[in-house]
Formats: structure tokens, sequence, C-alpha cells
């Protein structure tokens, strides 16, 4: 069994390092996992280049996919799996409830204990979610962001014939409209700053918003002012609005924008990260239709790098030097 492993990992602000660290033992709760792909999230961007992460150094990465290489009960071994990467107390009144994502006293690979841009980490056997054998574990890397639109998408309650209007069409928007399509929406439109995710998004089928069309619900996913005025104002009455988007700094809101919560009624919920229990499990859901050719992500994946270059596929995506979507991290290249 290897005894180091590969990683970018974080040493402050702005001083990530392609590394080797030390591979630890698996515990009796853990199995070992050879990592194949991991995501590259925005707010991997956040933590690299502005915010850091809850302890120096941290391996990053929240999205990761890969082989079961060692299990101590010799149950998983060469299974494909995705790791679920949020680690809840169990203690809690949210847990105690099966709702993980709103757990007091949470762990998370890859910003509060290391993650999946490494090639071997030992994750545990509760977090891990077997692959079916079709997917390929780009698109298992993949499963997080899409577990996340589920999350939120279900929230709008869609009915069939709706027009869905959602801000952002960044990796997460696009499969949201996936998902809003499948539950029974007749149209998605977008707005976003960047003219060319509008275009990319008319490439899948979705369309811009203009003002001459009746939106039924709203997925806001960026966690800004004007985005959330532009959704609250374009919604109609009774319409079904769900905030999304991480803010990364305040939001403010004018008078005449609360008044369109007030005047037009409007259903307003939040969403946070996804479902992951025994009764609603999107993490399984989204493999399900992934498998069955019914989510169809490997057109969002624009660009694939071999870890030893996370440096320059960061810089890439927080100086936008190229128009990308989804930027995927290839711990072994022939592999996907």
């Amino acid at each position: 069994m290897k005894k180091t492993s590969k990683s970018a990992n974080l040493y402050a602000v702005n001083d990530l390092r392609y590394e080797d660290i030390a591979v630890s033992e698996c515990k009796d709760d853990e199995v070992l996992v050879e990592v194949k792909s991991c995501g590259v999230c925005g707010s991997d961007i956040d933590r690299v280049y502005k915010k850091g992460t809850y302890h120096f150094p941290t391996v990053i990465g929240h999205e990761f996919s890969g082989k079961v290489v060692y299990d101590p009960k010799n149950e998983l071994t060469g299974k494909k799996a995705v790791i679920f990467p949020l680690l809840p107390c169990f203690g809690c009144e949210s847990c105690k409830k099966g709702s993980y994502a709103t757990c007091e006293n949470y762990d998370y690979y890859g910003s509060r204990r290391d993650g999946g841009m490494t090639e071997y980490i030992a994750v545990k056997r509760w977090n891990i979610v077997l692959m079916p054998d079709n997917l390929s574990y780009d698109e298992g890397a993949m499963c997080e962001p899409v577990s996340v639109a589920r999350h939120a998408i279900s929230k709008l309650n869609i009915e069939k014939g709706d027009n869905v209007f959602i801000s952002g069409a960044g990796p997460i928007g696009l499969i949201a409209g996936g998902w809003a399509k499948q539950q029974g929406a007749e149209n998605v439109y977008y707005i976003d700053i960047d003219e060319r995710k509008i275009e990319f998004a008319k490439t899948l089928g979705f369309f811009e918003y203009t003002e001459d069309v009746t939106i039924d619900c709203v997925l806001e996913g960026t966690g800004h002012s004007d985005a959330i005025k532009a959704c609250l104002e374009a919604v109609k009455p009774q319409g079904r609005v769900v905030l999304m988007g991480n803010p990364s700094g305040d939001v403010t809101m004018t008078q005449n924008t609360y008044w369109c919560i007030l005047r037009k009624e409007l259903k307003l919920s939040g969403t946070w990260n996804s479902s992951y229990n025994d009764v609603v499990n999107d993490w399984k859901e989204s493999l399900k239709a992934m498998s069955e050719g019914k989510l169809d992500v490997k057109p969002l994946i624009t660009h694939r790098f071999p870890l030893s270059q996370c440096n320059e596929a960061l810089e890439m995506m927080k100086n936008r030097t190229e128009f990308y979507n989804k930027v995927i991290l290839k711990m072994n290249e022939d592999e996907n």
C-alpha cells in the first residue's frame, strides 16, 4: 500500500502546493480510496485566493470519485464510488432527524479536513456512495453539484408546463436546468453577467430571459443582491422562489424589491447542500439519473487538467482567461 500521495495542499491564502503527503491509515470505519477525478468548485477558488480553509495545511477538493482499494472489512474493495463530503456529528437535533445538511457541528472533506485533490484518501464508510459501472469517474465527480442542484430544484415544486428562471449559468445552475426539465418544466431561462455562459446555456437547449416571459418559479444561484432583485421582479404573483447562491458579502435589498415578496405573496425558501438519508437521498437519485441517461453532465466538462497542474487550472478559473464551465482534475490521465 502506498505511503505517500501527491496532493494539492493549501498552506495559506495564495499558497497551494503540489506535493507528497503521508497517506493516513484506515480506521475500522473507513476505507481507502484511490481518487480518479476531482471537480473544482467555485468555493475552491475562494478558499485558495481569498478566505482560506479552516486550518492549514488542508488538501482541498470536495467533488471527487475513485476506486476503493482497501477495505478493512473487505466489503467494498474494487468498487467505484463517489464521496458525500459532509461528515455529520450525528448528535444534534438535525442529525437525529436525518437532516445532515443542517448539522450544527459538521466536518467537511476539502475545507475542514483533507479532501479529494489527492491520489489516495481514507474516507468514512458512511460517506461512500457506490457508482453504477456505466458511469465514468468524471461523471462521478459531478455527483456533488448534481445532488446540490437536485435538492434545490425539488424545493420549487415544479408543475408540468412551468417556466423556470435561474440566475447564474455556471455548472450547478445548468444542472439545475436539466433537473427542472426532468421535473416537468416547459422552458428554462437564464440571466448571467457573462454573456459567454448564456451562449453556452443555449447550446444545451435553454434560453436567455426576456421580460415578456411569464415566470412561474425562480432559482437564485449567485448570492448577489442584483440577481436576487432580478429574480423577485421576474417571478409572477404567488410564484415560488428558492435561494441557493452563497453570498460572498452582505446582501442588500431596496424597499421596492422587498415589496415584491409581500405584494406578490411569494413563497420563499432557502436550500443548503443536499439530502443524504434513507428517505431522501439526492446522491443515489443523481447517480441513477445519470446512469439511465436522463441527465447528461458530460457536455458541462470543458476542461481537464492533471493534478500536477492544479495551480494552472485554478489560476485560469480565477482570472477567467478562458471560457470554462466544469473543470476536472485528473489523478490518472489515462482513466475517465
